[in-house]
């Protein structure tokens, strides 16, 4: 099934190839980061709910969580640093 989750801190291609190459990972196969709207889009096609709560767990990490989540101000801090160091990773990869 196609779900689109609106992701916050994702600003370029590098933040955009780190999120792909994240998802292929976990064996998604459809995957589709828009860069053109705001707030971004992932768009995936995820297999069950299970699968879906490890992506959206795995885009935390990665510092770029749902839109939809509240984050305290140090959270939001902490993940915004993340996505800086996940969107250097990309840039190089």
């Amino acid at each position: 099934m196609i779900q689109i989750l609106e992701v916050a801190n994702v600003r370029c291609s590098g933040c955009a190839n780190t999120i792909t190459n994240a998802l292929h990972e976990l064996g998604c196969k459809e995957i589709i980061v828009d860069l053109s709207c705001e707030p971004r889009k992932v768009t995936v096609d995820v297999i069950d709910e299970a699968q879906l709560a490890q992506i959206k767990a795995i885009l935390r990490q990665l510092g770029y969580p749902n839109i939809t989540e509240e984050n305290g101000i140090f959270s939001s801090a902490a993940l915004k640093a993340k996505s800086f160091v996940s969107c250097a990773v990309g840039k190089f990869s």
